[in-house]
């Protein structure tokens, strides 16, 4: 076929274009391959043309653009934004969204994610700086999760990015079976490593979001699990202020978190998710917070069922909407035209409430077109990638605590000659994950870690040995015999979630979640002993578990005790580099470990007195704040400056680097009267080299020394306070258990 001159022009230029176009496509991709794909990029808004409407406007403040977006619509398509569930409107081009997300230790309950330790043991790491970076890398692998979902049309429930996380009540009694999904038993530390968390979570971006936290279940809320929707938690001022609130303030006033959840039970006789007390004098207007408030799933629906404080539906939706509740997890909001067509609520209400949580919309670029987002870019390779495995190790590894090392015997020669790996735990990947958790391909149990750890040549045996929580059917043992002949026994003993957890999810839990013994099964126990017995061999104890597990008579068996929590994906390789020697032991008990449940108050009873480290007058198995190194630290020089300012010089009197978690405590004038007995004020973790000596100081402030009174008023008392600086809490179990002795001094006010 024959062209002229004109088609021939117009198709060699066609095929320039074509090919410039190809070099310019390549020259972006080899770009993009050596970027770190983590880091979310500067990128210039999608050029269109003008929006359709107002409220998609990505020049005009977030509080314009959610006043344009309510005027457009209707009744039912503003009640239908307040559930968790929300549905498109397809008229204005808004996707279904749901609130319904889990990041508690990873993206939880949605395929594939990093699965760190349980949250409990982000306490027992006292490393804060780790923590902002564990919430990074859970939000990155959020965003990544999240823009392929969309790619999909995947709009499910906990495929979001509202996240219902961290959880920081306090874990004041030991039977709680969700005290797992908290930081300890102290305010200050739950404070520290939950506002570090948000912080990592939420990102720092200027104008948007990365995800958004949410601090639950506010407020006073730990237990019974089987009482959770018609419990009355009463408490005091003191310990409401002292004990219960701190956590909840400091995200609300230092991390800005984005989202706080009410919780199922009432306090003070005001259900949590409709207490004005709670919600709007002490949350909004004394504490400032702008966020939105979301409660408990179903919650709402025990006002009437459980709590009995309204009688209908529409009574509960009004309660809920005018004490603040934003986002109603359940259905009860459904009743929301009905309950303004009974004259309960205004529509004025409804639209305040409905823009509080449509602003956290506004705030992620829900609804903005893919590429005004500097988190857009993040892509899929974060999910679960090697860098993120290995900050859940180093999470893994800080977080054990040596809680016995008796003549040394840990840490073990990797070429040691035989060992016996015994116990339920050692190749369970239950124990590795808590609750609320992620999954992975990439799981390492206890035996895998030790496995790979040692040589070659080294002879290793593996028998469970023993069920979970009850006697073995068979009741022929060869394990035990054959364990007593090995250079060293390791037992891979505990509980797992099937034993502790929330109401419906511990199986095995006669008490739908909670514990009514803090022992270790039994059955464990006479294992154990049988192990023991006649051997002269020694015997190291790992336990798992996201809870106080008594053992007084196994802590005179075993001659080394390690306790890892749920360790995460990378639990079996971290427990295996402290049981080697690769990494010494650093981790501190975030959670006083009782002898046994006679030591503890009544459960139902939350009145602080005799609870946690600051009012527990009888000697615990192992304090809070405990745990053993591979080394020694001594502690010297305290000194206090005119400006309160307080330091001390730690040093490694040992022949190993190691990490030290360096403590400093106060004690009121009317300490163990009025007062805890104990009061954590501030803490750093510093490496120490081999003979190494550190000057650590602590910024101190007057407002440090405040106590609360009767009225949950802060307080300075005069007289003379005394201060601590150690590894471990101040008492002489500390001492006797082989923690270095603090050194303390006085401040005189």
């Amino acid at each position: 076929m024959k062209l002229n001159p004109s088609t021939y022009s117009k198709r060699i230029l066609i095929f320039l274009l074509t090919i410039v176009t190809g070099l310019s496509s390549c020259t972006t991709q080899t770009k993009t391959d050596n970027e770190d794909l983590a880091q979310p990029k500067k990128t210039q808004p999608k050029q269109s043309t003008p929006p359709k409407y107002k409220w998609q406007n990505t020049t005009l403040t977030n509080d314009e653009r959610a006043d344009a977006l309510i005027e457009e619509l209707t009744l039912e398509e503003k009640a239908s934004q307040m559930l968790d569930i929300c549905p498109p409107i397809e008229r204005l081009g808004i996707p279904e969204y749901n609130w319904w997300n889990e990041a508690l230790h990873g993206v939880a309950r949605n395929g594939r994610a990093t699965v760190f330790p349980q949250a409990i043991a982000f306490g027992a790491t006292f490393d804060d700086d780790l923590i902002q970076r564990v919430g990074t890398a859970i939000s990155d692998e959020a965003r990544a999760k999240y823009n392929e979902a969309i790619k999909i049309n995947n709009r499910s429930r906990y495929a979001g990015l509202t996240f219902w996380s961290p959880n920081v009540n306090i874990f004041r009694d030991p039977r709680w079976g969700r005290g797992q999904e908290t930081y300890g038993e102290d305010p200050y530390l739950t404070s520290r490593i939950g506002v570090s968390f948000v912080k990592g979570l939420q990102g720092d971006d200027p104008k948007y979001m990365k995800a958004a936290a949410c601090a639950k279940h506010y407020a006073v809320h730990s237990g019974p699990e089987e009482l959770r929707h018609e419990f009355d938690a009463v408490v005091s001022k003191k310990d409401l202020f002292e004990t219960y609130l701190p956590a909840f303030k400091a995200l609300v006033q230092e991390a800005n978190v984005e989202g706080v959840m009410g919780a199922y039970n009432r306090t003070l006789g005001e259900p949590c998710s409709g207490s004005p007390y709670l919600l709007q004098d002490i949350l909004r207007k004394s504490w400032g917070f702008d966020g939105y408030i979301v409660s408990d799933c179903w919650a709402i629906a025990d006002f009437h069922t459980y709590h009995k404080v309204t009688n209908t539906p529409e009574e509960s939706t009004a309660l809920a909407l005018k004490s603040g509740t934003n986002i109603n997890c359940g259905n009860v909001y459904s009743n929301l035209k009905s309950t303004l067509e009974q004259g309960l609520i205004t529509e004025e209400l409804l639209n305040q409430r409905l823009k509080e949580n449509l602003l956290t919309r506004f705030k992620l670029g829900l609804f903005d077109l893919p590429g005004n987002n500097p988190y857009d870019t993040i892509t899929a390779d974060v999910i679960d990638s090697e860098k993120h495995r290995k900050i859940a190790r180093e999470v893994a590894q800080k977080s054990i605590v040596l809680l016995k090392n008796k003549n040394n015997v840990l840490p073990l020669k990797k070429d040691i000659r035989t060992a016996y790996i015994v116990g339920p735990n050692a190749s369970n990947e239950e124990v590795l994950l808590g609750n609320y958790y992620g999954v992975t391909s990439n799981t390492q149990t206890i035996l895998d870690g030790i496995v790979g750890k040692v040589s070659p040549g080294t002879s290793i045996n593996y028998k469970s040995g023993v069920l979970p929580f009850r006697e073995n059917v068979n009741p022929i043992d060869w394990s035990t015999g054959e364990a007593k002949q090995a250079d060293v026994c390791i037992a891979v003993m505990g509980i797992s979630s099937l034993l502790e957890g929330e109401e419906g999810e511990a199986l095995a839990s006669s008490e739908k979640g909670d514990k009514k013994t803090l022992k270790l099964p039994q059955n464990q126990i006479d294992y154990i002993k049988k192990l023991k017995k006649d051997s002269k061999n020694p015997l190291v104890l790992v336990l798992t578990g996201g809870s106080p597990i008594a053992i007084p008579e196994i802590h005179d068996l075993a001659d080394a005790i390690l306790f890892v929590w749920y360790p995460g994906e990378e639990g079996g390789n971290a427990v295996a580099d402290v049981l080697f020697g690769d990494i010494a032991p650093s981790g501190k008990l975030p959670i006083t470990f009782p002898k046994s449940v006679s030591q503890l108050p009544p459960y139902e009873n939350y009145d602080m007195k005799g609870r946690t480290y600051k009012y527990m007058v009888k000697e615990p198995l192992y304090p809070f704040g405990f745990g053993l190194s591979y080394t020694k630290f001594e502690y010297n020089n305290i000194v206090v400056d005119s400006d309160l300012n307080i330091s001390a010089e730690v040093t490694n009197t040992g022949n190993i680097a190691a990490e030290e978690v360096i403590q400093l405590y106060i004690s009121s004038p009317l300490a163990g009267k009025e007062d805890p007995i104990y009061d954590l004020k501030s803490f750093k973790r510093e490496l120490l080299k081999p003979g190494e000596t550190k000057k650590i100081v602590f910024k101190f402030s007057q407002n440090s020394l405040n106590q609360f009174n009767e009225n949950g008023e802060e307080i300075l008392r005069k007289g003379n306070y005394k201060v601590y600086i150690g590894g471990a809490l101040p008492s002489q179990r500390s001492q006797d258990l082989g923690a270095t002795p603090s050194i303390s001094t006085e401040i005189t006010i």
